[in-house]
């Protein structure tokens, strides 16, 4: 997948800031712009937190169209599957993103995958709807981060790393208002998240149930039973969503033969990637290449 610096060259074809570590990034964004990021949906290796200002943008998470405005939040985890499909000429938000890779080892986000994904958890979608304060309150966080990404202070890393701690303390906060009820317990939502944070480190190398169940210490058959319950779907259409997509990544950004990526991704042979590959995505993968070219 693309890391963040790389998405980011990948849609606008040079950094926002010279100096910039690729680390996290906040700007204000508009319809053209959001319209673009169908570029990098699903194959981004970061976290995105988009809060609607002004106008409507309507999405299509799980087969389903959701539309957000103003005082929407949409939360973006690696690997997810959306697309947008439309956002009317007003259409203003902020836009906080987050490199996977370089924020998980920062101890003050440990809880980041958590609250990226407990709307999903929570409501089926990846959207939390915020009061006013709480919109307002996150808005200017948002801003401030912005801010400091273009100042010059010496110590404007670690300013940035405590922002985005507090950014995050209080996302949680409107998180508890936005979401009225439990609709999961706690134990089926720790072991939903767990999983989630599993995949995207494993999937290409472990395609089988057996294996996340085992790592989490429960019954393949019991996480079965927890990510339907949370989600509506299986394990595997998770596992296969991330093969698919990081199948398409390698096609369409890098030189390696059908065989070599079906090697990367441990399919037992080229033929098997092919058959999986087209059943998923409906084109075989050399058309699917000779298509991006």
């Amino acid at each position: 997948m693309y890391t963040l610096s790389e998405a980011w060259i990948k849609m606008h074809g040079c950094y926002p800031i010279e100096d910039w570590d690729g680390r996290l990034y906040c700007t204000e964004t508009d319809a053209a712009i959001t319209l673009r990021t169908n570029e990098t949906h699903g194959y981004m290796a970061a976290f995105t937190f988009t809060l609607v200002l002004e106008g409507w943008v309507t999405l299509v998470f799980g087969g389903r169209e959701l539309t957000l405005e103003p005082g929407d939040l949409y939360v973006y985890s690696p690997g997810m599957s959306v697309t947008v499909v439309a956002a009317s000429a007003d259409y203003r938000g902020i836009c906080l993103l987050a490199d996977e890779r370089a924020t998980f080892d920062v101890p003050t986000v440990h809880d980041l995958v958590h609250i990226a994904y407990l709307p999903i958890v929570q409501l089926h979608q990846p959207i939390l709807t915020l009061d006013h304060d709480d919109a307002l309150l996150l808005r200017d966080k948002m801003r401030e981060i912005a801010r400091h990404l273009h100042s010059q202070h010496i110590y404007k890393g670690e300013i940035l790393r405590m922002l985005y701690a507090v950014f995050l303390l209080e996302l949680q906060d409107a998180q508890g208002r936005a979401i009225a009820r439990r609709v999961v317990s706690q134990r089926v939502e720790d072991i939903f998240v767990s999983f989630l944070r599993l995949l995207p480190r494993h999937f290409a190398q472990h395609h089988d149930i057996g294996f996340y169940a085992s790592e989490l210490s429960i019954s393949p058959v019991y996480l079965s039973r927890v990510v339907r319950q949370v989600s509506g779907r299986t394990v595997m259409d998770y596992v296969n969503e991330m093969l698919v997509m990081e199948g398409s990544y390698l096609l369409r950004t890098s030189g390696l033969s059908i065989a070599q990526i079906s090697d990367r991704l441990h399919f037992s042979d080229a033929t098997s990637f092919t058959r999986f590959f087209t059943r998923m995505k409906g084109v075989n993968p050399r058309a699917f290449r000779e298509s991006k070219n």
